[in-house]
């Protein structure tokens, strides 16, 4: 993929692209985004526009629900 092709794409597709490049070769957001030619800072903005972030010990983007804690039911 061409350098900056990766944030004209849809926002699914970006973060499919970006978790399998963390799973399998990269050991941070920083070095995907240099992969790719972008800034971290862009990507994370895209992704945080569709409710998911950079959680560093997972080096994979979650869901923003994901951090939540389990309500108790009665």
């Amino acid at each position: 993929m061409e350098y900056g092709v990766l944030l004209n794409l849809d926002p699914p597709v970006i973060l499919g692209i970006v978790n399998e490049k963390l799973r399998v070769e990269c050991d941070s957001l920083a070095s995907v985004a240099k992969a790719y030619g972008v800034r971290q800072r862009q990507l994370q903005l895209k992704l945080a526009a569709m409710g998911y972030r950079y959680d560093p010990l997972s080096n994979q983007f979650k869901g923003l629900w994901e951090d939540e804690e389990p309500q108790a039911t009665h």
